[in-house]
C-alpha cells in the first residue's frame, strides 16, 4: 500500500488530491515521454522541417494528465477509495490516450529518425515501419480486438476477483495503470487516425467505432451506481478516510465512469470533424492543381465542342 503512516487518511478533497506525491516509476515514465517527444520535435525544427506546435501542446497535455493522476495524492487515495481510483482509471484510459494520440507520436518518430545507410541493415526507423506493417499490429489495432478489450478491461477487472488480487501488490497497481493507458491508446488509435496505422477506416466508420464502445462504458457506470453490495473488497472502512460512506463512494465511482464517457466522445468528434474538413479541402486543392496542370483541358475541350455546335448550326 502507498501510505505508510498507519491509520486512516484524512478526508478526501480535490485540493488535497492535487498535492504532489511522487510515484517514481510513473515520474520517470512521464519525464521520458515528454523528453523524447521534445527531442524529436526540436530535431525537426532545427532541420528546418515543420512540426505543428499544436501537436506538442496535445502531447504535453497528455503527459500532464498521466502525471496528475499518478504523481499526486490522488494516487494515494486511489489505493483506498473507489471513486479516486475510478478517476485515475477514466483519465488514463479515456483522456490521456486521446491527447497523446493527437500529438502524433508515431509520425514524429518516423520523421525524426534517419533512414539506415544503404547496406547497413535495418535501423530503428525500418524496424518501426516493419512493426507497423506486421500482422501483430494489424490484429491488436483491429476494432474486433480493440473494442472487446476496451470493454473487458472494465467488466473483467471490477466484476471478477482480478482487481482485488492486483491491488494487493504495488506492482499490480502499477501494471493496472499502464494497462488502462495502453488499452485506451489501442482503442483510440484507429479512430483518431492522426498517426499511420494498419486500419484506416473512413470517417463514418471511425465514428461508428467510437459509438460501439461507449454504450458498454455507460452501462458499466450505471451498473456500479446501482450495485447494492460492495463490488470489490480492496476498499475497506479501516483504510478509507475517516467518515467515508463506502457505498456512497462506490456510487460516486459509477457516476464518474458514466459521466466521463461524454468528455472523450466530444473531443474525438471535434477532432474527427476537423480532420474530415481538412481532407475534403486537400481533395479540392488536388482537383484545382490538376486543372492548373492540364491548363483546364476539360474547359478547352468543352469550348471546342460548343464551337463545333455553332458551326454546325451556322452551316
Amino acid at each position: 500500500m502507498h501510505h505508510h503512516g498507519g491509520g486512516p487518511l484524512p478526508s478526501f478533497t480535490l485540493s488535497r488530491a492535487m498535492e504532489l506525491s511522487p510515484d517514481w516509476p510513473y515520474l520517470a515514465f512521464c519525464a521520458l515521454a515528454f523528453g523524447l517527444y521534445l527531442f524529436g520535435a526540436v530535431r525537426l525544427w532545427r532541420r528546418g522541417d515543420k512540426w505543428p506546435v499544436g501537436r506538442l501542446v496535445a502531447w504535453t497535455a497528455g503527459v500532464g494528465t498521466v502525471f496528475l493522476v499518478t504523481n499526486t495524492k490522488l494516487n494515494d487515495y486511489g489505493m483506498v477509495l473507489f471513486s479516486a481510483h475510478m478517476m485515475q482509471h477514466m483519465v488514463l484510459s479515456m483522456l490521456s490516450p486521446i491527447l497523446l494520440l493527437l500529438g502524433a507520436p508515431i509520425t514524429l518518430t518516423l520523421r525524426s529518425l534517419r533512414p539506415a545507410r544503404k547496406g547497413s541493415g535495418r535501423g530503428p526507423r525500418e524496424l518501426l515501419v516493419a512493426l507497423l506493417h506486421s500482422r501483430l499490429v494489424r490484429i491488436v489495432s483491429h476494432p474486433a480486438y480493440t473494442i472487446p478489450i476496451f470493454i473487458a478491461s472494465l467488466y473483467g477487472l471490477y466484476f471478477t476477483p482480478l482487481f482485488d488480487y492486483l491491488m494487493k501488490y504495488q506492482i499490480g497497481h502499477l501494471a493496472m495503470m499502464l494497462h488502462f493507458l495502453a488499452v485506451g491508446m489501442l482503442f483510440f488509435w484507429p479512430i483518431m487516425g492522426v498517426d499511420p496505422g494498419p486500419h484506416r477506416p473512413g470517417f463514418v466508420m471511425r465514428i461508428l467505432e467510437l459509438f460501439m464502445g461507449m454504450p458498454f462504458h455507460a452501462f458499466f457506470g450505471v451498473a456500479v451506481m446501482m450495485a447494492s453490495g460492495q463490488l470489490v473488497n480492496t476498499f475497506t472502512s479501516e483504510l478509507a478516510p475517516i467518515g467515508t460512506d463506502l457505498h456512497a463512494d462506490q456510487q460516486l465511482a459509477g457516476g464518474i465512469t458514466w459521466a466521463f464517457g461524454e468528455i472523450p466522445t466530444a473531443i474525438v468528434l471535434i477532432a474527427l470533424t476537423l480532420q474530415w474538413a481538412k481532407s475534403e479541402e486537400r481533395q479540392a486543392r488536388r482537383r484545382d492543381r490538376a486543372a492548373d496542370r492540364d491548363g483546364d483541358a476539360e474547359l478547352v475541350a468543352y469550348n471546342k465542342y460548343l464551337a463545333s455546335l455553332n458551326r454546325g448550326a451556322a452551316s
